[in-house]
């Protein structure tokens, strides 16, 4: 049937047009783990009464009108183009888990790099129905970040899924703090005016950051030019969210403290392992952040209601976090990594610099355009070491179709990075997946000092009898 056109009233977000042109071409990668192999049989009737009704972007293409404004176009979706089930060589000998390994990272890695036609639109499912370490079968929504961000486009993964134990049950989330309501004024006077000035600060030194100062060259930035052109190659580490739980609640500080000061402390030990002098050099981390003013989740009805804070679409900057350089004494405490990433994070929290950013380039882009603005946001990733990012996922186990869900996770491509890492909770465990540029940066060697800063940080925190107060 031949492709028909229907006017659709939404014109391109200022963001949906910096992830998708000369510049930038951005995607998100969420994957579902299955504990049973999938029924093929049930993905066209799925995507067709699931996927697509979830939000007119799904069915329709970017066009360039005669006003000069992008806009969101429908058009006849043929599912059967979208929808991708690999065929790997068969085996049936006893290492054939190891080859499925192998078989699927390499399929993931060609799939991270591929851009999708722009005459479709800009999404597709992958199906991996071989058994891999981690799953009996692996189903990739791999999602155009001018579709929406990491919030909105997991809110609509969570659509499509139940939960295991009752699917008449909505799934729940971790609770976020509350924030201290009861300051005196005197206190929320102080606070107001340090914000004032940090904002100043972070609004300034990220300005300066994306375009004039780039970190030095170490074993986690190449300082590549064209590296998006480049392989990469995905891995991932679990840790339980118990026992991150635990280091919280023994440093009294939060679970993304500890999250990053583990991070950073990995890093560190990865460039010191690479190449001793540049354990101490200038690097920063890029951690992206959702500036919508909620507490959690919303229902995917509730976030598509205009008056809604949770509002479908791009509602994301970053935070530019210098990672900290270890001296004698933080080599033989670790936990300085945390307490360093806390310091921070407060400031950050405080600061308003992350929203001047924001309305800094949406005046930009009514001055200059969406690419000259790509441009400055491909900059700043490249003049960065890591890119983070992190999401929340439910507490309780789902399922697609009644198929139950063991793992659930996600990756981004957003631009010149050669580190990228991705954290994802699910049940009791957080995942963290690391997207590397393949011959640059040794997966298996970072890998393992990810898990080793996690084991010394662990067992370091155990052995404090009592919060410490950091000098």
């Amino acid at each position: 049937m031949d492709q028909f056109y229907e006017e659709v009233e939404e014109p391109v977000s200022p963001h949906g047009q910096y992830f998708n042109n000369s510049v930038i071409c951005s995607y998100i990668f969420s994957f579902l783990e299955l504990a049973i192999p999938f029924d093929v049989s049930l993905a066209i009737p799925l995507i067709k009464d699931v996927f697509i009704p979830i939000n007119p972007r799904f069915s329709s293409i970017m066009v360039r009108h005669e006003d000069g404004e992008m806009r969101w176009q429908k058009v006849e979706v043929k599912l059967e183009e979208h929808l991708k089930i690999p065929k790997f060589p068969e085996t049936t000998n006893s290492s054939s888990i190891e080859l499925y390994d192998n078989y699927h990272k390499d399929y993931v890695s060609s799939i991270l790099t591929e851009i999708t036609p722009q005459e479709k639109p800009l999404w597709e499912i992958h199906i991996i129905n071989y058994p891999t370490t981690n799953a009996v079968s692996t189903i990739i929504f791999k999602l155009h970040h001018s579709l929406g961000d990491g919030y909105s486009l997991m809110g609509a993964l969570l659509s499509c899924l139940q939960r295991a134990d009752d699917p008449s049950l909505p799934l729940t989330f971790p609770s976020r703090p509350q924030l201290d309501s009861d300051k005196s004024l005197l206190k929320k006077l102080y606070f107001g005016v340090n914000s004032f000035f940090s904002s100043m600060s972070d609004f300034g030194s990220s300005i300066i950051k994306a375009r004039i100062i780039a970190d030095d060259i170490t074993p986690i930035r190449s300082g590549y030019e064209g590296i998006v052109s480049q392989h990469f190659i995905l891995s991932d580490i679990s840790f339980s969210l118990d026992e991150i739980k635990e280091i919280k609640s023994k440093l009294g500080v939060t679970l993304n403290d500890v999250v990053c000061g583990m991070i950073f402390y990995g890093l560190r030990l990865y460039m010191e392992e690479m190449n001793e002098r540049t354990k101490t050099s200038n690097s920063t981390a890029l951690v992206m952040l959702n500036t919508r003013n909620i507490k959690g989740y919303q229902s995917l009805k509730e976030m598509q209601k205009p008056e809604s804070k949770g509002l479908w679409g791009n509602k994301i900057s970053f935070l530019q976090i210098p990672i900290p350089k270890p001296n004698q004494s933080e080599i033989s405490n670790p936990l300085e990594f945390v307490w360093e990433a806390s310091d921070v994070l407060k400031k950050k929290k405080r600061s308003f610099g992350v929203h001047l950013i924001g309305l800094l380039i949406d005046l930009e882009m009514k001055l200059i355009g969406p690419e000259a603005v790509a441009k400055e946001i491909y900059n700043t990733i490249g003049n960065s070491s890591v890119l983070i990012s992190n999401m929340v996922g439910p507490v309780e186990k789902m399922a697609l179709a009644n198929h139950p869900v063991n793992g659930l996770y996600f990756t981004s491509t957003c631009g010149p990075e050669d580190v990228n890492i991705a954290i994802m909770s699910y049940v009791k465990i957080v995942r963290m997946t690391m997207k590397t540029l393949k011959g640059f940066i040794d997966e298996y060697k970072l890998k393992f000092c990810m898990e080793k800063a996690f084991e010394v940080m662990y067992k370091t925190s155990m052995v404090i009898s009592e919060i410490p107060t950091k000098n």
